[in-house]
């Protein structure tokens, strides 16, 4: 079943950026075929929706780039180097890297995802027993519980308070989701759980006995690993500045109260932008002085390329979802709808989840998925009396679950592994089965 899954994906799997065109295509007949929408009608939705969501995607990146830089932090990189050394066989360290990943995912997906890769890395390094190819994508598989995490944009949103909630869900949600309602549920706590266990064990099983893949030496060191040389004295007014640890302090401190203040004095909720504020601060501190964060980020961007490239490409199919024509529908609408139909109050949150994982396949981003989904769903899920929660911890998980398959997200990973897509989503999809199964079933718990 491994060999097969591998195969399957190295043959069928073209370069991430040529799978957001085919799937622009996919999604262009679709319309035109559910919805009646012509030829021009679809353009002119797909170009309308191009730059729609330029703000998320900036949010998007910096999520990614003060993560990966708080990362690459010195005493981070002390403490992933350490415990590297843990693991004493190749199963053990493939089971380590899907817990550290997962994790670290939960807490923040961009961090997550380049700690989980920076720590296989690490491991590569010191042992040629683990094969690197499933080492990669078990630093990957751990992203499927980040939605389901405190980053979580869905949920976060819903925490929100504002006229744009009650907006986006067609007047459905009117107050603000705490929470408590939806990440630090208890129901979905024990899904998170047991989705770490599930592919933990699930990684370790695959690693193979015989004809790992390893790797040049060469390839796992980091561009900055050469000895740097030796400061020169700060002499001018604008080099004390640049070396000053106090400027650093200063603006962790400005960000540190403010979030202090929005978050105990007035009781809003953790929302997307202090999650941002959260590791731009450690950044700062831990990186000590602001021309060395001022370096380590302008590193930490070049993984956010494909994410720039790739991302107008998929607000426009966006657009071509949420697009409505001289029919009246959109193919968005049609989709919700056809899950809608067939449901009861059990039954909705789960072809809920899986309604978002096959969007996700067309937008994977969890600011589309609110936009498409959520003027749908959470009015059909208040007329069937689902808890809210519910309703967007099952959109969350949808939109995470598939992202095994959907190489979109795993570009930064890759960058750094030095490794194609193919490489790694034979093994992943061997995850999406497991995970699936261990999702659907406390989806449906919950429900109850």
């Amino acid at each position: 079943m491994i060999k097969f899954c591998v195969r399957l994906v190295q043959r069928w799997l073209p370069e991430p950026f040529i799978f957001a065109i085919l799937l622009t295509f996919v999604a262009a007949f679709a319309a035109m075929l559910l919805c009646d929408q012509t030829p021009l009608e679809v353009v002119e939705h797909w170009g309308g929706g191009v730059w729609n969501l330029l703000a998320f995607a900036m949010q998007m990146a910096l999520v990614l780039v003060c993560g990966s830089t708080l990362a690459a932090a010195p005493v981070v990189k002390r403490g992933i180097g350490a415990m590297a050394r843990l693991p004493k066989s190749a199963p053990a360290a493939i089971a380590l890297v899907t817990v550290v990943s997962a994790l670290a995912c939960w807490l923040n997906w961009g961090f997550g995802l380049i700690v989980g890769v920076v720590f296989a890395k690490a491991i590569a390094r010191q042992r040629n027993d683990v094969d690197y190819r499933l080492l990669i994508a078990s630093a990957y598989t751990g992203f499927v519980v980040w939605h389901a995490g405190i980053s979580g944009s869905i949920p976060l949103t819903m925490a929100t308070p504002g006229e744009a909630l009650a907006t986006a869900t067609d007047g459905a949600l009117t107050d603000p989701v705490p929470l408590a309602q939806t990440i630090l549920n208890v129901h979905n706590l024990v899904t998170v759980l047991l989705v770490i266990i599930g592919i933990t064990v699930a990684n370790a099983l695959m690693h193979p006995k015989q004809g790992i893949l390893t790797i040049d030496p060469a390839l796992l060191k980091d561009n900055d690993e050469a000895a740097p040389a030796a400061p020169s004295p700060a002499k001018t007014p604008a080099q004390r500045l640049e070396h000053s640890r106090l400027l650093s302090w200063l603006v962790a401190l400005m960000l540190a109260t403010y979030l202090v203040i929005h978050l105990a004095v007035r009781g809003a909720g953790l929302d997307l932008g202090g999650v941002i504020m959260i590791f731009l601060a450690l950044g700062l501190v831990l990186h000590s002085t602001p021309v060395d964060y001022v370096r380590a980020f302008g590193k930490a961007t070049t993984g956010a390329a494909g994410i720039i490239l790739q991302f107008p490409f998929y607000a426009g199919i966006m657009g071509i979802f949420t697009g409505v024509g001289v029919s009246g529908i959109s193919l968005g609408g049609v989709t919700a709808d056809a899950c809608i139909r067939i449901s009861n109050p059990v039954t909705y949150p789960l072809l809920t989840f899986l309604c978002a994982a096959v969007l996700n396949l067309f937008v994977p981003s969890g600011g589309g998925h609110w936009a498409v989904q959520a003027p749908v769903m959470f009015t059909a899920g208040a007329n069937l009396g689902v808890d809210p929660g519910l309703t967007g911890m099952a959109i969350a998980w949808g939109d995470a679950w598939t992202n095994l398959i959907q190489p979109f997200w795993a570009l930064p990973a890759l960058a750094i592994a030095r490794l194609d897509a193919k490489d790694i989503m034979g093994y992943c999809l061997i995850d999406l089965l497991v995970t699936g199964v261990i999702i659907c079933a406390g989806l449906l718990v919950w429900a109850m």
